[in-house]
Order: structure tokens, then sequence, then C-alpha cells
């Protein structure tokens, strides 16, 4: 191997692990607000302890000292969340009845610190429309949300489908449903494609997974909120299938598919959180690879389709990089048309 080849090497090294740095910086909520981390100092972790090591003893007990609880960050404001929500791109008529709903709790909250009478509130939420259109990322909110408001202790997020809740055979699901509503407790319970859960077959446990989940809503309504989500048909013949899901389930967001414009926005985003940097001629480029793809919005996956082209234009810029002998910074933060076009399979490598 040449000095020439080793130089290749090395700067391909450089590449991939800047590029890996810079996806995971990119986090889960890839169309919501740029990351923020960029240029901290992260905090140093504090050293795991040894392997099989004795518990630490009280200095003048001699006992060992119980390991303390987990502390919680104290709630968002709520004025911050509201702000995060509406810099969300697209998603308007979702954010409307978000708005709504936090009108609606606080109003509930006041009446109740009033000793006025109060109607029964539902919180648990039917989540519609094709993948890649935000859902998750809503429930992620929504627990963030009501914590803020006092009505979630915790606020974290649990998600699961089907396979994270119904088991084999008789009587396991209602033990693996179980823990999975431990865990959620204090938050919110997230089931993605939850019409799965109907009954396949005389012997399917699924209704067994819903029993206990209908079970768990009643009896810990004031620390537990549960999400479903899925396609839209699908889901409202699931809910309408139980008398037990229709009463407990009487609000309904349905989130439509993003726009081109959006869509566009969505990859700008990607490229403001990753530091990368295009002109107006690749953008166009991206705008015409984007609807290229997007034939049918459920294949293509909405901003999920929008970050895999992101993904894959960045795999052409590395392989450009890689055969440069020297690569300066502006050069990693820079995607080219021809990167485009790479990805697009209209040039050859």
């Amino acid at each position: 191997m040449d000095k020439k080849d080793q130089i290749i090497l090395q700067q391909l090294d450089v590449i991939r692990s800047m590029t890996e740095n810079n996806i995971k910086r990119m986090g889960s909520d890839f169309w919501g607000t740029p990351f923020e981390g960029v240029g901290k100092v992260p905090t140093p972790a504090a050293p795991a302890p040894e392997k099989n090591a004795p518990p630490t003893a009280d200095s003048k007990s001699g006992d060992a000292v119980p390991e303390k609880t987990e502390e919680l960050p104290p709630p968002e404001k709520i004025e911050d969340l509201l702000s995060e929500l509406d810099s969300y791109i697209g998603l308007q008529v979702v954010k409307d009845e978000v708005h709504d709903l936090i009108n609606m709790v606080q109003v509930y909250k006041l009446r109740q610190q009033h000793d006025l009478p109060t109607t029964d509130m539902s919180l648990h939420m039917v989540f519609t429309g094709n993948p890649g259109t935000g859902k998750t990322m809503m429930a992620r909110m929504m627990a963030r949300i009501y914590r803020s408001l006092g009505i979630l202790s915790k606020g974290q997020l649990v998600e699961v489908d089907r396979s994270g809740l119904v088991a084999g055979y008789v009587g396991q699901t209602a033990l693996k449903t179980q823990k999975v509503i431990e865990k959620a407790m204090g938050g919110v319970l997230f089931i993605d494609e939850a019409y799965a859960l109907n009954g396949r077959s005389e012997n399917d446990f699924g209704q067994e997974a819903i029993d206990t989940i209908l079970k768990a809503m009643e009896d810990h309504r004031d620390d537990l909120v549960v999400i479903v989500a899925g396609y839209t048909e699908l889901m409202d013949r699931f809910i309408h299938s139980n008398p037990g899901l229709e009463s407990r389930f009487n609000r309904f967001l349905h989130f439509e598919d993003y726009s081109l414009d959006e869509m566009l926005a969505i990859f700008d985003m990607q490229c403001k959180k990753g530091c990368y940097e295009v002109d107006e001629e690749t953008r166009g480029m991206v705008r015409d690879f984007i609807q290229e793809e997007n034939v049918s919005s459920v294949s293509f996956g909405n901003a999920r389709g929008v970050r895999n082209l992101f993904e894959h234009i960045l795999v052409a810029q590395n392989n450009r990089l890689a055969k440069l002998e020297t690569v300066t910074r502006d050069d990693l933060m820079t995607i080219t048309p021809d990167d485009v076009l790479r990805a697009r399979g209209k040039l050859d490598e």
C-alpha cells in the first residue's frame, strides 16, 4: 500500500466517524427543532461500580446504604412546550387540537380548585394516519405536556406494538402486558398498529392484552394515559369493535400526509441539525428527488422517506470525499448536486 492509499483510508475513517456522530446527534424527532447540543461539552458520567463490588456501607453504622431513587427533572414550562409544538413542520390540524386539549385541561383543573363540578375528562387518544406523519413524536410531546399540566407524575413514553404485549400461551399475555403497563405508569403508553391486537383466530391472545389494558386504564386513570395509533380505517374499525374501547377512546387526532414543500423543509431541518449546507441548485435537485420517490405516501413514508433520502445522499457524499487526498471542514459540510445525482442513481460512482 503506497502513501496515497494510506491517506485515502485515513480520510475515509475521519469521514465515517464524523458522519456517524452527526447522525447520532440528530435524535429521533427528525423534523422538530434543531439539535441544541452542538458545541456543548458533555457532563462526564459517573464511573460505573466494579462488577461484584460489595454494597456501599454507612461509615457510622456499617449498614448497607439503600440505593437512591432516581430524581425526576422538574416539569417543563407549558409555554416552552407550546413554543416547541408550534415549531414543528406541518401538523397544523393536530397542533390546533392539542391547543384545544390543553385549554380544556387547564380550565378543568381551575374548576377543581374552585370546588366547581366537573365532567369526566378522557385524556386517552387515537392517532390515525400514514407512516412517518409524526404520531410517535406527538405522543412523546403529549407525555411531556401532561406532566407539565400535573396530569402525569413522570411524563415518559413507553412505545409497544402487538409483539410487546401478546405472548404465545394462556395467561402469559396478561403478565407480559402488565409489565409494560407498570413501566408506563406515570406516563403515556403508546401502542402502534393497535388494531393488530384484534383476535386473528379463536386461539389468539390479543383480546387478553386489550382486557388487561382496559382494566389498567380504569384502575390508574389518574396517572396513566394510553394512546393507540395506526392507519385510519383500521383504527376506526378497531375502536368500534369493542364497547370498552369505544367508551375510553373518544378523542381522535388525524395526521395528514406531508406536502412536498413540508418534506423539503424536513430535509432542510436534517441538514441544519447535522451541520450540512446545500445551495439553491442542490436544494432544487433534492426537491425533484423527493417528488420522484414519493409515488405513494404509504410506501415512501413521509418524513421517514425524507430521512432515508437524506442518508442515501450522505453515503454518496462520503464516497466522493473518500477519493480526495485532503478533506477540509467545508468539504465535510457541503452537499453537492453530484451527491444528489449519485443518490438517485443518475450518476456513476
